[in-house]
């Protein structure tokens, strides 16, 4: 199967603008799970038969360093490994905890992307080994030689063999998707036909984690392309000896010589944020918030062409519109799914979202038709052929600047326009916001908006803290949207004294009545700058139908009738233990 587009010539296949990728960091919580999943299609095998050395236990720098007896070759190998880590069970179920393995994919003449190997074994699918090896790689060139980071998400098709991590407890959660977050490598090589050797050494796991495995496959990644295959052993032993990952933990994971100090949110729905960090720990480098997105490089400059817009995009994201997010390379799309994905919280994220999709995704079919898209779905694409499939939807934003359009699509003699065309079909639509619904309900924030011009004027440190305050400005306003909601479902709750009349566990918070909302709204008002009282009305009554607001009230349900079970224990056990 050919990686090519109709738009591509037989050069070189995907690949980004080189953008520097650090560890991410930062934000407040409330919500449901996502709707619960399929499992994943592989299965764990080990052979108890082959020897096993004995990995590191402590995250100190000097343990986590992998020993080497001498210095290896640059190059990297492109035929499958020897042999695959052996890991004894109980540190293969801590390691499947997680991740399920570390994967390199080569690109093969005749048929593309392929993957090489994994680390340790996992035995996937055709389909699935398919569909991680085109996710890995970018749709096109878009450097000579370099590296960048990107992520994919991709539908678990199948069955997991779980059973190693049953035997221990230790078995990562499954919303039923499995995550790649990929270190892709261009070299020269003058012994390819193609000129280049294209290498991507992607890390999957069931956790939607970008700012903890976009850290861990920065440090991997460039030790991986100059040390080769010991580097997966030492990185497969390191993971096996870090602690379960509990949500709502801190824990210290030792990596190839760094020790990070990584936060895990207690779930999907909460946002974390580095205001809630000790102060002395908010700007440390190696104190990852595991579920946060990118801040390297500053998302700001992806956003520049529609920054006066953004008001518009939060109302569509909360209201649950499709988008279709579109870029010259999978990491500027996969750092804006990301963070769109983290400003909604604490709403739970209601639909699916693909940080990067290709064209070879086996959702393809049922994403990108002629139908129209799902409610809420976010779709990350650099390939203007989805771009074109998907001119019907209402929403398109395409990241960059418009200072940049002449590097995205360099113009050839053979590239003049015709007559009613642009320049720059062939690579996708002009930086910008294009909708064809969507009317504005809320204020923008103007100083904010004058503050983010300027910083885009500016050098990195300008940008990287106009890109925090652009998050936390969204972040505040998706929880001022839920204010009037939390302030009526508190009247829903039922009152000490209704519940001291009952020893049972059956009280639950009463239901919930729209236009008893409305009441409440109209008496008390919201926190969100509405343009009038008649766009604060719609713009609730459009909210409530939504998908999220199900998910949002279930979660809430769920909470109070847990607490309100707790208390009715208590008093259970009150009543009926001996008096002293």
């Amino acid at each position: 199967m050919s990686v090519f587009t109709d738009d591509d010539d037989n050069g070189d296949l995907g690949l980004l603008p080189l953008s520097s990728s650090s560890p991410p960091y930062p934000s407040n919580p409330l919500s449901l799970p996502p709707a619960p999943a399929t499992t994943t299609s592989v299965q764990h095998v080990t052979n108890p038969s082959l020897s096993f050395r004995r990995p590191p236990s402590s995250p100190v720098r000097s343990n986590t360093l992998p020993r080497t007896a001498r210095r290896r070759s640059t190059q990297i190998a492109l035929a499958p490994a020897e042999g695959s880590v052996q890991l004894e069970p109980e540190k293969l179920a801590r390691l499947r905890g997680w991740i399920l393995g570390l994967v390199t994919v080569n690109f093969d003449l005749d048929v593309g992307p392929v993957i090489d190997s994994i680390q340790p074994y996992l035995l996937l699918s055709s389909s699935d080994s398919e569909n991680i090896a085109f996710s890995s790689f970018p749709d096109s060139p878009q450097f000579d030689q370099g590296s960048q980071c990107h992520s994919f998400r991709i539908r678990d098709s199948g069955h997991v063999e779980e059973r190693a991590l049953r035997n221990f407890g230790r078995g990562a959660p499954s919303d039923g998707f499995v995550y790649g977050y990929c270190h892709f490598t261009q070299q020269r090589d003058s012994t390819s036909k193609r000129g280049y050797r294209q290498t991507s050494l992607v890390i999957l796991t069931h956790h939607p984690y970008p700012a903890l495995f976009q850290t861990i496959i920065s440090i991997l990644g460039p030790m991986y392309q100059q040390h080769g295959s010991p580097m997966l052993e030492t990185a497969c032993h390191n993971i096996a000896n870090w602690p379960d990952s509990t949500p709502g933990n801190t824990v210290e994971l030792g990596f190839l010589g760094s020790a990070l100090q990584v936060g895990l949110p207690m779930h999907s729905d909460e946002q974390q944020s580095r205001e809630s960090l000790p102060l002395s720990e908010r700007n440390a480098p190696f104190h990852v918030l595991a579920s946060t997105p990118s801040q390297s490089p500053p998302i700001l400059p992806l956003f520049e062409a529609s920054l006066s817009h953004l008001w518009s995009i939060w109302e569509c994201l909360v209201l649950c519109e499709p988008i279709l997010i579109f870029a010259p390379s999978p990491d500027s799309t996969s750092q804006a799914v990301w963070w769109f994905r983290d400003i909604l919280r604490p709403i739970p994220m209601a639909s699916d979202f693909r940080p990067y999709f290709t064209i070879h995704d086996q959702d393809h079919a049922a994403l990108v038709n002629k139908m129209p898209p799902k409610a809420g779905l976010l779709l990350g694409v650099t390939n203007p052929l989805i771009e074109r499939a998907c001119r019907h939807w209402p929403h398109i934003l395409s990241l960059g600047s418009h200072a940049k359009l002449v590097a995205r699509s360099p113009p050839s003699r053979a590239d003049k326009p015709s007559k009613g065309k642009t320049m720059f079909t062939a690579a996708g639509p002009h930086p910008g916001w294009a909708t064809k619904t969507h009317n504005r309900y809320i204020s923008k924030d103007r100083a904010l908006l004058k503050q983010l011009e300027e910083a885009c004027q500016g050098g990195h440190q300008a940008k990287s803290e106009a890109s925090q305050l652009l998050r936390r400005h969204f972040s505040s306003r998706t929880t001022a949207l839920l204010v009037p909601l939390n302030r009526y479902l508190n009247t829903l709750i039922p009152s000490p004294a209704e519940s001291a009349s009952s020893l049972t566990s059956t009280l639950r918070l009463k239901p919930f009545s729209t236009s008893d909302f409305f009441s409440s709204l109209k008496a008390h008002g919201a926190q969100l700058p509405f343009r009038s009282k008649h766009k604060q009305k719609e713009f609730y009554e459009r909210w409530l139908r939504t998908p999220a607001f199900g998910l949002w009230l279930a979660k809430q349900e769920e909470v109070v009738q847990r607490v309100l079970r707790e208390n009715a224990e208590r008093r259970v056990s009150s009543v009926y233990s001996p008096r002293v």
